[in-house]
């Protein structure tokens, strides 16, 4: 069974961080890599010892790779082509036309919501990506919402699997950072947001929320992991807040375990998700997490004794939830909480049973 998976190669984040676990779990004569460009994701690819192709796109709009492409595929006599994410999904509709195997692809997020924010070239994206979609053969989803997303787009039921994500749970988080590295105190509530700096993401939202607790006299500190386009934008909104003192941009960090460790709850606030692998992170690191209501988030934080699960764009509710969160731990049974996440996440999301669940799919598209 010969699978090469191609992703634009890009990515810092959940999708990156997926591709890479599977990858490095499965028998690597077997499975190979493309990526578009040089990056985090192909650097990370050499050292773990994944077989990789780097096709060195000129700009995204380079379809000169394509010959590329077919050479790795008939030279390693791929089966199987499996893809991440639009750029990967548009090159390989055109690589179908001259080549024959199957095409798998794994839906990381809401296709109608990937160019959000881009106007008209945007629009045009979508509307792209909408119709090579429907053309792939066989598709994972990485929760049962996102499997009713899918086949809302017209794609028969028995073209999807729902497959949960999952992370190496023998992996042990250790603290690298600590909160006076950060000058944070030792009793100062700590707030964990680890997101992109994209509008989908929701940081107005929790800047307001933030606004509210500081006015109703709540202190705490908000650390913001991540970068992206919207930096400029969201420091100025900070400012105009008077919020400088309270929220900190950390910026892309490769540790994430350690700002997780320090942390009392880890914030997610997107608009849409799959189902993000951060919150099998912050349940690696035994931490509480307070989510919106996306993608398969309830399937793993199920009643309140695994977390908060709130409304998109909500600044109400996450102020409510951190609320709830500082009493339980001035109680001491926050901690609880982030035990009793641990012990239902590496039960249920490890990356072994990913793996053994895509290879199973594999088998049965191949049969």
């Amino acid at each position: 069974m010969k699978v090469l998976h191609l992703i634009s190669g890009g990515e810092t984040g959940g999708s990156k961080n997926h591709l890479l676990s599977l990858l490095s779990k499965m028998k690597q004569d077997d499975i190979f890599l493309g990526v578009f460009q040089e990056g985090k994701l192909s650097e990370e690819a050499k050292e773990l010892g994944i077989p990789l192709f780097v096709f060195s796109q000129k700009s995204r709009y380079d379809f000169s790779i394509l010959k590329q492409i077919k050479k790795v595929i008939r030279e390693h006599a791929i089966e199987i082509v499996h893809t991440h994410g639009p750029r990967a999904n548009l090159f390989t509709y055109f690589l179908t036309r001259d080549l024959s195997f199957k095409w798998v692809t794994t839906i990381h997020s809401d296709p109608t919501k990937d160019f959000i924010k881009g106007g008209l070239k945007g629009k045009i994206f979508t509307s792209i990506n909408m119709h090579v979609i429907k053309r792939i053969e066989h598709f994972f989803a990485v929760s049962q919402r996102f499997t009713e997303m899918v086949a809302g787009f017209g794609i028969a039921k028995e073209r999807i699997t729902t497959i949960y994500n999952g992370i190496d749970f023998e992996h042990e988080p250790k603290e690298t950072i600590t909160r006076a590295d950060l000058n944070i105190k030792a009793d100062e509530f700590v707030v964990c947001m680890i997101a992109r700096l994209h509008p989908i993401k929701g940081h107005t939202v929790v800047f307001e929320a933030m606004q509210e607790l500081k006015a109703a006299g709540v202190q705490l500190r908000l650390l913001l992991i991540g970068d992206g386009p919207l930096y400029d934008d969201l420091k100025t909104e900070v400012q105009q807040k008077g919020l400088e003192n309270d929220i900190e941009f950390l910026g892309f960090q490769e540790d994430v375990d350690s700002f997780l460790l320090l942390s009392d709850v880890k914030l997610l606030a997107s608009y849409s998700e799959s189902f993000p692998l951060v919150i099998l992170e912050a349940a690696r690191s035994r931490v509480p997490v307070i989510s919106t209501d996306v993608g398969g988030v309830k399937e793993l934080i199920a009643d309140p004794s695994l977390g908060w699960v709130i409304p998109p764009r909500s600044p109400q509710a996450i102020a409510s939830s951190i609320k709830e969160a500082i009493v339980l731990k001035d109680k001491g049974e926050l901690k609880g909480m982030g035990e009793h996440l641990y012990d239902k996440a590496s039960t249920n999301y490890s990356i072994e049973q990913l793996m053994e669940q895509i290879c199973k799919t594999y088998k049965k598209i191949l049969s």
